[in-house]
């Protein structure tokens, strides 16, 4: 069934990466809720970080739109999943508006943006330049002719006379309105090697009062709530329900803290919908496992809470012992490490759980960055033999040491990206799968009910 949908939204995007998107997203997302508009986010890409923050400040789940990892009629439905409840979409690009897989710019911000029809406000890092970013703009609007960029934000300025010059020569040479400015900004939160800290560790918000007040001083609001209602509606095709109760009696642990966090809102909810239940662990705090048939560890920075992590010895050594008895186990990146025999990170040796016979060293330059396309070489639990996956990884640790026994093997064959050694990734021992790769449910359909009839077998097993 198709059906025609609208609604208001905008797409926040740049020249490049690292220009001020984000800041100035938060910024207008927490100005715009305190003036009580519920609001819908969305990152482009496969970020966690930003998505988390997006989630955080406007308290709503944000997701992820992303062109590579699924098809368009996907994409187009996540947006319509997640907003369809809200007053206004504000979807947040990555790296710069044409930047994509290829010189044709495949998969791009801009591609999502036509995907959407959604109009563009285009984030300038104004740092030591003036009148050059006209014909900057000038250039992005002739480049390609089926977006629209309604309106520029000026990032990083200096002083009023920079400003003035700055915005006199866009709307000069271009005709595009300069919708604001944010001046220099002290009190961000620090950056670390992924970027931005995630919201699960920056607690201070008075950053966000500050960031509030210079949009609301300083940016055209009404503009952009003009434009983001001047939108065509989009054509979105709903899958037919499907009511499944199969596992309604199945529990799935998911260790949910600050060392863990990186989740795709929809496989936490494709789990959900299938019946499961799902019970959140702390990894830091609690000391035993809950009653679960299966345990789900998504990514996030166990190294940055190795100490704490350590000391929970209780559940380290429930957690290795579900493993032995056969429990059902899906670990992404830092679940994986966590699995591991230690984590080394600043000179420093953290015990894990001792399940993996891996020693993970934390490097301070990326390790694996970018999609993954694995072929799925071996039988196994979750993944039918000989399938592509496509997911993502991000991550600044290595194996230092593999010493893998006759009863692990590796799953995955990777035609892109780098998981182990630049061949393989994805380790199966008994019902555990860890791995580097992050999965989204709309790229690897088959892997929730999977998960779920695993997780179901070992529930019916312990009955006995």
């Amino acid at each position: 069934m198709k059906i025609s949908y609208n609604i208001p939204r905008i797409l926040v995007s740049s020249h490049k990466g690292g220009a001020g998107k984000t800041i100035f997203t938060l910024g207008l997302i927490s100005y715009l809720s305190s003036k009580g508009l519920y609001l819908s986010t969305f990152k482009k890409g496969p970020d966690y970080i930003d998505a988390g923050w997006l989630s955080k400040i406007s308290k709503t789940s944000c997701r992820n739109l992303d062109l590579f990892l699924f098809d368009e009629e996907d994409n187009l439905y996540s947006f319509y999943i997640g907003s369809k409840d809200s007053n206004l979409a504000i979807i947040e690009g990555n790296r710069g508006l044409f930047d994509g897989l290829d010189i044709f710019g495949s998969c791009s911000t801009s591609r999502l943006a036509q995907l959407l029809k959604a109009p563009i406000i285009l984030i300038l890092d104004c740092t030591k330049v003036t009148r050059s970013l006209s014909a900057l703009v000038k250039g992005f609007l002739e480049f390609e002719k089926d977006i629209e960029i309604k309106g520029v934000i000026l990032n990083k300025i200096a002083r009023p006379r920079h400003e003035n010059i700055i915005r006199g020569s866009i709307e000069y040479y271009t005709g595009i309105k300069v919708l604001g400015i944010i001046p220099k900004l002290r009190d961000l939160p620090q950056e670390r090697h992924l970027g931005l800290i995630t919201s699960f560790e920056y607690n201070e918000n008075s950053f966000l009062d500050q960031l509030k007040e210079i949009i609301k001083e300083n940016v055209d609001i009404e503009k952009i709530l003009e434009i983001s209602k001047n939108v065509s509606p989009l054509e979105i095709k709903i899958p037919p329900m499907e009511r499944v109760t199969n596992f309604k009696d199945i529990k799935i642990g998911v260790f949910k803290d600050e060392a863990f966090q990186f989740y795709y809102p929809e496989n936490l909810e494709s789990l959900a919908k299938l019946g499961a239940q799902l019970i959140f662990i702390n990894a830091l705090k609690d000391k035993s496992l809950p009653k679960v048939s299966a345990l789900y560890l998504g990514g996030g920075f166990p190294e940055v809470k190795a100490e704490e992590l350590s000391e929970n010895k209780d559940l380290l050594k429930e957690v290795k012992d579900a493993i032995i008895e056969g429990m059902p186990v899906y670990a992404e990146c830092g679940g994986l490490m966590y699995l591991g025999e230690e984590i080394i990170w600043k000179e420093k040796r953290y015990p894990m759980s001792n399940v993996l016979p891996i020693k993970f060293m934390v490097e301070r330059l990326p390790q694996g960055h970018g999609y993954v396309i694995a072929k799925v070489k071996e039988k196994n639990p979750y993944f039918e033999l000989g399938i592509c996956i496509k997911g993502h990884e991000f991550h600044y640790s290595r194996p230092l040491e593999i010493k893998i026994n006759k009863d692990m093997k590796f799953v995955f064959e990777l035609e892109k990206g780098a998981g182990f050694d630049g061949k393989v990734d994805g380790i199966l021992y008994k019902n555990l799968f860890a791995t580097y790769t992050h999965i989204h449910i709309f790229s690897v359909k088959c892997w929730a009910i999977n998960f779920l009839k695993k997780a179901q077998e070992f529930k019916e097993q312990k009955l006995y």
